[in-house]
């Protein structure tokens, strides 16, 4: 892990905090979730909700779980054997990867990638394979044929994060064929990072990789209340699949946290079935919120890419005169009073993302408005 270090996340925050600029750069709200539910979380403490829970999870979550894949994609997953409660999507990640790779296997993921992919590869000793995704005609999206020449005997998983961060894409049922075609002729598992599943704009569909004939089987579908329900400390996220992944994952699980928290299960439980309204009108407003941070971000000379999801647009910062977004970020604070993210970060070929950066939307429109302000003096 020496090669890590501090993720970009924690030094742009901790640049933010130092230098008194707003922060656009790491993923997180400044707005709570679903008042119901964080009620639910208060009143589970309050009733004694503080000791272990199952280590596959408390049962309220997994069947809340098990009836939101039924009722949004058709999917049906037990509750008592292919659901499984994890520390977030990224530890679920984590453990998917060291459950399922040996030392020299390749996981092939789509860059830029987030960061998490690489280093759980590590972990496992395994390979990462990078397949580039390229703006074609305004979007995000991979070549089919390089994603098949990636492929090699020793190829164990594709890691599949739609929609996608940092990028900002969704991938379309095409793209997810391409993938699904893939995997069922060499044999893979496709494990699917859909923490952003329910943030989609413009009428874009989200479809799981699993909801597509063959892959139920052989994917590893991964979700999290964090981005759903804005409560992204609560570290709450999920593992669904056939029974023998899922006891291969909770066998790795059980050794990096045994358990989840309790309260906030109970909680997830009350959003998963009660706070999808809510979720819609999230969705709402970050459509609205991107439109904004878009329009202000044109203004101020970026060229800017519109995602079709998550929480974030990226821009390629060439318009205003600088290649190097490593550089530039490093920069905002003193040029701006802003921190963004350097999206070359999470490539293995850094030169392919060298011009790009990441902002958030996810914020609240005054701050969106006084960050674009700020961001004008780079034009100006």
């Amino acid at each position: 892990m020496r090669a890590f270090g501090t993720t970009i996340f924690a030094e742009m925050s901790a640049l933010a905090v130092q230098t008194g600029s707003i922060n656009l750069g790491q993923g997180f709200p400044d707005t709570d979730g679903p008042a119901a539910m964080l009620d639910r979380a208060v009143q589970a403490i309050a009733a004694g909700a503080n000791q272990y829970p199952p280590g596959p999870g408390v049962l309220e979550l997994r069947q809340a779980v098990s009836d939101h894949r039924a009722g949004h994609y058709d999917l049906s997953y037990d509750p008592a054997g292919e659901v499984l409660v994890t520390v977030g999507a990224t530890e679920a990640i984590a453990a998917t990867v060291m459950a399922l790779c040996e030392p020299g296997d390749e996981v092939i993921a789509f860059e830029p990638y987030y960061d998490s992919y690489a280093a759980s590869i590590a972990l496992a000793q395994a390979r990462l394979v990078a397949v580039t995704l390229r703006p074609v005609e305004g979007r995000f999206t991979f070549d089919p044929d390089e994603l098949r020449a990636a492929v090699t005997p020793r190829t164990r998983l594709i890691l599949v994060n739609s929609p996608h961060n940092p990028t900002g894409t969704v991938f379309t049922r095409a793209e997810l064929t391409v993938i699904a075609d893939l995997c069922q002729e060499h044999g893979l598992t496709a494990v699917t990072d859909e923490v952003y599943e329910h943030l989609t704009f413009d009428g874009v569909e989200h479809i799981p990789l699993a909801t597509l004939p063959g892959m139920r089987e052989r994917t590893v579908m991964i979700s999290s209340a964090g981005k759903t329900f804005s409560v992204t400390g609560w570290k709450t996220g999920w593992v669904c699949a056939p029974p023998a992944l899922v006891t291969a994952v909770q066998t790795v699980k059980q050794f990096l946290t045994f358990t989840a928290a309790a309260p906030w299960q109970l909680a997830v439980a009350y959003g998963l079935r009660r706070e999808m309204e809510w979720v819609s009108a999230l969705r709402a407003g970050l459509q609205d919120k991107r439109d904004r941070l878009m329009e202000g971000l044109a203004a101020a000379g970026f060229d800017v890419l519109k995602p079709s999801g998550t929480y974030f647009v990226q821009t390629d910062i060439r318009p205003l005169g600088f290649t190097d977004g490593l550089e530039l970020t490093r920069r905002l604070p003193e040029l701006a009073g802003v921190v963004a993210i350097p999206t070359q970060v999470f490539y293995d070929h850094a030169e392919r993302g060298r011009h790009f950066v990441r902002f958030a939307f996810c914020k609240k429109d005054e701050v969106i408005d006084e960050a674009v302000t700020r961001l004008k003096r780079l034009s100006s």
